[in-house]
């Protein structure tokens, strides 16, 4: 299958769904990610970028894509929409991730709107969850108990925000085992990553 992944800023596609595609890329599936902005508000934007690639290299990406939108400032109209429809044109994704439309961060949800309108024709697209999520209750999970090691060491690429969590003690790392662990309750495995579903084609 061919994998398409999208987030606001870098490391947002890592903490949602990275034991996700850590699993695709043992599956053999193509992976393609967009990362919307490089970050800049958050720390260097070269560093950040940086840390992208490298991420990309461990889940083995067939190509990053860059919107180059400027981070905080990215807003739901019609060139976001076009950049995230030519990049899904090019793909021909059979599966899309992005962040999730309910969100305290604005960047998050303009990308959530704008890619609702971009996937309209792609079977099956998924909400994943970030720390800045709200009322995120998936209906969909992945088991990542086998690769959650795996998912914290690709995390650990992003090394400039791993204590950025505006938490006191508490790192980014630490954010991703407790969401996992409390998923995977849900789901009745370890560990688990949820998604909520804006489409879910089921294919017999």
């Amino acid at each position: 299958m061919n994998i398409l992944a999208i987030g606001a800023h870098p490391d947002d596609i890592e903490f949602g769904c990275g034991g996700t595609l850590i699993k695709c890329k043992k599956a053999g599936h193509k992976i393609y990610t967009l990362v919307l902005s490089k970050g800049s508000m958050g720390g260097s934007a070269f560093i950040r970028q940086r840390e992208q690639k490298a991420a990309a290299r461990f889940l083995n990406v067939a190509k990053i894509y860059w919107g180059n939108f400027s981070d905080t400032n990215i807003i739901l109209n019609q060139k976001l929409i076009r950049v995230i429809e030519d990049v899904v044109k090019e793909t021909k994704p059979d599966i899309v991730f992005f962040n999730y439309f309910s969100d305290t961060h604005q960047d998050h949800r303009a990308l959530a709107e704008g890619a609702i309108s971009a996937t309209r024709y792609v079977k099956k697209v998924l909400f994943y969850e970030t720390p800045t999520a709200q009322c995120f209750d998936p209906d969909v999970f992945m088991d990542i108990t086998d690769c959650l090691t795996e998912k914290l060491k690709l995390l650990m690429l992003h090394s400039s925000q791993t204590h950025k969590t505006r938490v006191p003690k508490l790192t980014i790392l630490e954010s991703a085992t407790s969401c996992a662990n409390f998923r995977g309750f849900q789901a009745r495995v370890k560990y688990a990553e949820g998604f909520k579903s804006l489409r879910m084609m089921l294919e017999i």
